[in-house]
């Protein structure tokens, strides 16, 4: 009886396991549903903060061409204003985060659940960015240096007062030696 209990059991268990199987990858594929669905939830919302920031934008001179505004669809959606400051969600999904990438880290600009915070903190930094890039194209006159007049040199007459006083040198050394009789 052994033997028909195994046999059993046997069977039975390759049937089992198919079905554990079975369960798993459904199970996974719900899972790689919903974390979609919750990136294309992200997207959607990042959407609807593009659309808002379209009169903003409409503003902003063409000849400016700092800002370069895009949803990127990696593995974390984020809503690109420059090449330095983005909007993604946050952890629970419903609040942006306006952040900017520094030197020293990435610091976060505004935090907020509403559309229209965010609209206003992305419209302060463009128009920090706008001023920054008058001052840094305002033509600031290099100043001058003033061309200082060389002194002149006395290079004659310099040698001549060195070929005089060694004129005198030596007479007056010959001078010496002839009076202490050498």
């Amino acid at each position: 009886m052994s033997d028909a209990q195994n046999a059993a059991s046997s069977a039975e268990n390759p049937m089992r396991l198919r079905d554990a199987l079975r369960k798993a990858r459904i199970e996974a594929a719900d899972r790689t549903g919903v974390v979609v669905d919750l990136r294309d939830a992200e997207v959607a919302r990042l959407e609807i903060l593009n659309e808002a920031l379209d009169p903003l934008f409409a503003q902003v001179p063409d000849n400016i061409d700092l800002f370069d505004r895009g949803i990127s669809q990696g593995e974390t959606p984020r809503l690109w204003i420059d090449v330095v400051a983005h909007i993604l969600m946050g952890r629970d999904k419903r609040i942006y985060r306006f952040v900017q990438d520094t030197r020293y880290g990435r610091i976060v600009l505004a935090e907020s659940h509403d559309v229209p915070v965010i609209v206003e903190a992305v419209t302060d930094y463009v128009a920090r960015r706008m001023i920054e890039r008058e001052h840094a194209l305002v033509a600031t006159p290099a100043p001058q240096q003033e061309q200082k007049q060389r002194p002149r040199r006395r290079g004659w007459g310099m040698f001549l007062l060195g070929f005089v006083l060694g004129v005198i040198a030596l007479f007056g050394f010959a001078l010496y030696a002839s009076l202490r009789g050498f």
